[in-house]
């Protein structure tokens, strides 16, 4: 168990929790998830690496309540992120390696990801829906346009999960950029059929 690398786990989680993901995404919901996951593999980490217990099945626990929780709220790949950065700070805090600066890198190096990769400047919000229109739509294009029309912003992507003839109507998967400003198309209440 090394203190400075303890520290320095401590420091970058909380650089990660609250000087960027909580800025950027307001989820104060998953403040304590991840503090607690950061801290709970630190601390198990750091017995089982002083300890004749295997490694290997720590970690092994560890993943499972991971997938456990993971499952358990529909997360986005970010929010899924995040908690793999979490994960991973507390693993090299706790393992208690002797090269305490290429440890100490690491983790400066895990945060830069995110401080640079989940910029807005580089990934821009997009949101996910699904919808049920109404109207069954033989043609993707078709349904893509009535979609833009409701949301009044371009889509990204429309996968139709479901054509239902009998009561026509469309379910249909859409990711697209929010609209602000002159960027948002038609408002909904002008959509017709």
């Amino acid at each position: 168990m090394n203190p400075i690398l303890i520290g320095a786990d401590l420091i970058a989680i909380t650089a990660l929790v609250f000087a960027l993901f909580l800025p950027r995404h307001g989820r104060r919901d998953l403040i304590v998830a991840y503090l607690g996951v950061n801290v709970g593999v630190l601390a198990v980490a750091s017995a089982l690496a002083t300890s004749t217990v295997s490694a290997g099945l720590g970690l092994g626990l560890f993943g499972v309540l991971s997938i456990i929780r993971l499952r358990s709220e529909e997360l986005s790949n970010t929010e899924v992120a995040y908690y793999f950065a979490a994960l991973a700070l507390g693993l090299l805090g706790g393992l208690g390696s002797t090269n305490v600066p290429l440890v100490a890198a690491l983790m400066g190096l895990l945060v830069a990801v995110f401080l640079i990769g989940d910029h807005p400047a580089v990934s821009r919000k997009t949101e996910r829906q699904t919808m049920v229109l109404d109207r069954a739509y033989g043609d993707v294009t078709a349904a893509r346009a009535h979609v833009e029309r409701v949301l009044g912003t371009e889509v990204s992507t429309v996968s139709v999960v479901k054509t239902d003839l009998v009561n026509d109507t469309t379910t249909v998967e859409v990711r697209y950029t929010p609209a602000t400003g002159a960027r948002a198309l038609a408002p909904a209440a002008e959509v017709t059929r």
